[in-house]
């Protein structure tokens, strides 16, 4: 491709609003365009990338049995209906009519569609099992699109979902999964770590996340260096350290004034955080058949802890989750920061599973500038529900080996879930086994957004100067410069002659033949960051060579024009064995 007729434009300022490395130089380098927040156009030299990405992704599908179907955009929302996840997703799932009035979706997943296929077309066992799957668009009105590409409503993922008679079948089909995504995060030359994670939306009995590592992440994982512990920290374990037995003391009421928080409130009395109980307040939105309510949550958790607010709507199976109103709060007879359940009557009330071992803690009065000392779950108050609902924290102790666990950011590039027959069991997805019984279909899913891969291989692979692409994904594998062209016609003529015999040798060739300065020509090809760049000028073809540079060194070489074309074979075999060598067997942590 010559660079003077590539619908590409680059630019040397980021826009204002581009905060992170990979949304800047995509944008400068021309690979993507903003239409709106969370919606982005992908440029030609970008589509050549996301493809490279894409085609990776299929091969190692494939390699373990994927079939490639296309399933719709657009769902009737009766099969939503039929799962119950119209009424469970909030605000993110797209929902419209169309003219005839009926209830659409726009497709976050496929789950419902491929249930609907399964009940159609599955009838035997002999047709099991089964893997599908499909690279399409999907659409989540996510209400803080972010970092370009990282996070977006409009994207395009990679979903493929495994059909089985058996949980045996689904652990293999799972496990496949697990090391083909490995192979494709590897053959992109992206580092990532696979961490249990929260089933979320989808349901289901297990699920994992991709995860690479950077601070521009917004997920908080919790690792142990020691025994390889790994999760998100929405579900993360840890363990509990019960205090010390204490025999119950009475109740005295303490003025506290001006401890509305744990911090104020431990130092006002000369106590740990520990020996005090936190109140939290949520407004849980909970689904009941076809209606749902909204319910007023106290959460108590103890006060040197925190509250993970998924932990608490997975226990509450919850569809939403928000903090109550100061209004709401009052409401209840409760007093912002001097709370307690104490005394308090027609509230659902959850206790993290370590306040009942957890003794004579210090509690709100329920009263302006008053605590209680010595309350005690039990005696002094009672739960509806107790449960795990804290997070864990950096230095507390492995729920695997008790090592001090530390914590990291991370961006989810891939997740892939144990569905089981959440789906099945909802839409009839039944297959008749050996013997004539009719049995639920064992459904797995899988996950990847091709785009969020994109972006987090630039933030991986660039510099000051612009991306650094992988040989694998880079959109070409060389970007040949030419200068002094304007001036002198034979060197247009020898770089018009090069870049037709790299052509015909089978090489891809980004070409600049623009009438541009020498300075712009290299600074635009480091900014795309293509792997090999070759500059030809009246200086090398004095020598019958060019100039040879990789994007990833700063040693520059002469070539002889009659070795080009080996040379530039040499150098992409030894980038391609180099990833190569990364993708290896990853043990599978269940």
């Amino acid at each position: 491709m010559r660079l003077s007729q590539l619908f590409n434009l680059t630019l040397r300022e980021a826009p204002a609003d581009a905060e992170v490395a990979s949304h800047q130089l995509l944008v400068r380098a021309g690979f993507i365009r903003q239409l709106a927040a969370g919606i982005f156009t992908i440029m030609p030299i970008g589509r050549i990338s996301l493809t490279k990405i894409e085609n990776i992704i299929r091969e190692e599908i494939n390699a373990i049995g994927g079939q490639e179907m296309s399933m719709p955009v657009v769902h009737p929302a009766d099969i939503w209906k039929e799962t119950q996840r119209w009424y469970q997703i909030g605000s993110e799932m797209g929902r419209f009519k169309d003219k005839n009035n009926r209830d659409m979706v726009l497709a976050m997943t496929h789950e419902e569609v491929v249930a609907d296929i399964v009940r159609k077309d599955i009838r035997s066992y002999r047709q099991l099992p089964r893997l599908i799957y499909h690279i399409q668009t999907k659409w989540r009105d996510d209400p803080r699109p972010r970092a370009g590409l990282i996070r977006v409503r409009e994207f395009t993922m990679k979903d493929s979902y495994t059909l089985d008679t058996d949980w045996e079948g689904l652990d293999r089909q799972y496990r496949n999964h697990y090391q083909a995504y490995f192979n494709i995060f590897h053959r992109c030359d992206l580092p990532v770590i696979a961490v249990k994670s929260d089933v979320g939306m989808m349901g289901g009995k297990m699920a994992h996340e991709y995860m690479y590592l950077t601070p521009i992440g917004e997920d908080t994982l919790i690792l142990c260096d020691h025994c390889g512990y790994s999760a998100n920290r929405q579900i993360a374990l840890f363990k509990k350290t019960a205090p010390p037995v204490e025999d119950p003391l009475p109740v005295e009421k303490v003025a506290t004034p001006q401890a509305k928080t744990i911090e104020s409130l431990a130092n006002f009395l000369n106590i740990p955080e520990s020996k005090t109980a936190k109140a939290v307040f949520m407004v849980a939105t909970i689904p009941n058949g076809d209606e749902e309510q909204d319910v007023f949550i106290f959460a108590v958790v103890r006060g040197d802890m925190e509250m993970n607010e998924t932990k608490l709507a997975n226990t509450l199976k919850a569809k939403e989750l928000r903090p109550a109103t100061e209004e709401e709060i009052i409401a209840v007879g409760a007093v912002p920061g001097y709370a307690s359940p104490v005394g308090l009557k027609d509230i659902m009330v959850v206790v993290d599973d370590l306040i009942p071992q957890s003794p004579n803690l210090v509690a709100g009065a329920n009263e302006e500038g008053y605590h209680l000392l010595n309350t005690n779950y039990g005696r002094d108050y009672q739960a509806d529900l107790i449960a795990d609902i804290t997070a864990a924290q950096e230095g507390d102790g492995c729920i695997r080996c008790g090592s001090p666990i530390r914590s990291a950011r991370g961006v989810e590039v891939g997740n892939i879930f144990k569905l089981g027959t959440r789906y099945s069991d909802a839409m009839g997805c039944t297959y008749l086994d050996k013997d004539g019984v009719e049995k639920p279909v064992i459904m797995g899913s899988y996950g990847i957004g091709s785009g969020r891969l994109m972006a987090c291989i630039v933030e991986e692979h660039h510099d000051e100067n612009g991306i650094i692409w992988p040989i694998t994904v880079a959109p070409y594998q060389v970007h040949l410069v030419s200068l002094g062209t304007q001036t002198n016609p034979q060197i247009q003529a020898a770089a018009d002659r090069l870049y037709d015999e790299l052509i015909e040798a089978g090489f891809e060739v980004l070409y600049d033949d623009r009438e541009e300065s020498p300075g712009v020509k290299f600074m635009d090809a480091d900014l795309i960051g293509n792997p090999i760049r070759i500059t030809i000028s009246e200086r090398t073809l004095r020598n019958d060579s060019v100039e040879l540079k990789r994007r990833d060194q700063s040693e520059k070489r002469l070539v002889r024009l009659e070795d080009l074309s080996g040379v530039i074979s040499s150098e992409i075999k030894l980038l391609t064995e180099q990833i190569k060598g990364k993708v290896v067997e990853v043990p599978f942590e269940g």
